[in-house]
């Protein structure tokens, strides 16, 4: 008997928790913060307490009531007699994750499983994974490929001092030989806590099941859809995908051979579902180099974090506007990383063209220091670019405009070239964002503007004449509908979505189930 099972994903954006279980077998279909219930809870200031272990995230129901696959670390003597009553609540056995990318709402909560437990994944979402890992501030609901331990002392959680980190096992579909750069990467973690290590090594099947694997095209690098063999027949599953990036040919592949497998069910995301209309990287380049063209002071790009396509973008026009293009020092740490297993991730020792912004700190954490000292030829400061701010473009975001004030922009340009507002919090970081940007003087192109109080994500629009700057990470809903119907599965499953009720319209007639789960539902397919 085969059966899915929906902990997130379900009227949701992202958080994407599917159990499968056919057999003697269970696996996940990605593990990811709920955001929006997250929301419902937490903010800035306002977080899951880490020396709660996961008390906090069962009561909130940020992590559905599974007892044995969590991390036994987290968890308090006699843990479970508060929540085995709660609705959900299973005693299992978990075989493995399969896990589609690095984004968080796919992978942040893989971070409370049990280390024991194997996450499969493309050998680029291992490698950026462990880089946003390495490079990030201590944070415990983001312990992805590595664990810090901790002890169970005077009812709190405390870190375990001097012990190792805990590495999981991640096999990884790599195509090909591994790179011993990538290898040492993967088995050491800055700093002297050390790591008590688990190499890379090849994904395969999980417990009894069959599974292949499928590059997509995504906002992120490394993006995978699969299918599993299970006794129904094939299961597949979309991930996040796209089919307008520079990618695309990935997923058109993916959905040709998914169709060969005449699958049973067909789990897919519908983030963009109402969407007619798709901007392109292509023409995303084509806007950014005009503005760029235009511009005569520095130039501050703002685009997604860990986007590493569209940083790409900004080095193309960089190098055809005579400018050099400016990283921060994590994305400079993700590129080092990523360059040995992408062709088309450039090395920084080679770039001249390819600097790294060095804002000032009291104190660097061992992976900047590392990447600092090793490519001291590549470091820049805010001095230098005010005395030549036409000579480049800086990768910026929101989080980064502190560092405006030293670098004075004089008559500069702000590409926004990041996702529109789409919550209440949004809003209110566009209207700081436009308060930094008017405080400069900076010419804002592709910026959402208010159009009424300003005080829900409609009433923000980009000027018509400054569309085209972004591109969306997820697939529009006729080009969705199209790969659905090439596919054609007995069973459609909407995840990812706030709009499941345009599948069920638009594939009327077409033989093709379209089936609503509720969350924590078991589903027999």
């Amino acid at each position: 008997m085969t059966s899915l099972t929906f902990y997130g994903g379900v009227d949701e954006i992202g958080g994407n928790k599917i159990l499968l279980h056919d057999g003697g077998t269970r696996l996940f279909f990605d593990f990811g913060i709920s955001y929006g219930r997250r929301k419902l809870f937490y903010e800035e200031y306002l977080n899951p307490r880490a020396n709660a272990g996961l008390r906090d995230m069962l009561e909130m129901g940020l992590l559905p009531p599974l007892r044995g696959i969590y991390r036994d670390d987290l968890l308090e003597p006699d843990q479970w007699k508060a929540f085995s009553d709660r609705p959900g609540y299973e005693e299992m056995e978990v075989h493995g994750i399969l896990l589609s990318h690095a984004h968080f709402d796919h992978s942040g909560y893989i971070s409370f499983l049990n280390e024991s437990i194997p996450v499969s994944t493309s050998l680029v979402t291992a490698v950026i994974s462990k880089a946003i890992q390495d490079s990030a501030k201590s944070d415990f609901e983001k312990e992805v490929c590595f664990t810090l331990r901790r002890e169970y002392v005077g009812n709190l959680y405390q870190s375990v001092k001097n012990s190792p980190a805990k590495q999981r096992p991640f096999l990884v579909f790599s195509g090909g030989e591994i790179p011993q750069k990538t290898r040492e990467f993967w088995e050491d973690i800055p700093g002297k806590r050390g790591l008590d290590c688990c190499p890379l090594k090849p994904a395969g099947k999980i417990g009894n099941l069959p599974v292949r694997q499928f590059p997509v095209d995504h906002s992120i690098y490394g993006a995978s859809a699969y299918a599993v063999e299970t006794e129904a027949g094939w299961i597949c599953y979309s991930g996040d995908l796209r089919f307008h990036g520079g990618a695309a040919d990935y997923t058109r592949t993916f959905a040709e051979k998914a169709a060969a497998l005449k699958p049973r069910v067909l789990i897919c995301e519908g983030t963009r579902i109402t969407d007619k209309n798709r901007v392109t990287e292509d023409e995303v380049y084509l806007n950014a180099l005009d503005a760029v063209k235009r511009a005569s002071g520095l130039v501050l790009a703002d685009f997604g974090a860990r986007n590493i396509e569209r940083l790409l973008i900004f080095h193309r026009i960089a190098g055809e506007t005579s400018r050099q293009l400016v990283v921060m020092p994590r994305d400079a740490y993700l590129l080092d990383k990523l360059s040995p297993v992408m062709d088309a991730v450039p090395t920084l020792e080679d770039s001249k063209d390819l600097l790294i912004y060095t804002d000032p700190k009291a104190r660097l954490d061992t992976w900047e220091r590392e990447i600092r000292g090793r490519l001291s030829s590549r470091l820049i400061g805010a001095e230098t670019i005010r005395k030549n701010q036409g000579n480049y473009i800086l990768c910026f975001s929101f989080w980064d405009l502190n560092d405006m004030v030293d670098l004075a922009p004089d008559n500069g340009v702000y590409i926004y070239s990041s996702s529109e507002v789409f919550d209440e919090e949004g809003g209110i970081d566009m209207k700081r964002l436009h308060s930094w940007a008017d405080h400069f003087h900076l010419k804002k192109v592709g910026l959402p503007v208010p159009t009424k109080g300003a005080n829900t994500p409609d009433d923000w629009e980009i000027p018509p004449e400054q569309l085209g700057l972004h591109a969306s990470g997820h697939g529009g809903g006729p080009e969705l509908l199209e790969m659905i119907k090439l596919i054609s599965p007995d069973i459609l499953v909407p995840v990812h979505t706030l709009h499941k009720e345009e599948f069920a319209r638009a594939l009327q007639g077409t033989g093709i189930k379209v089936r609503f789960p509720s969350p924590g539902q078991k589903m027999q397919v």
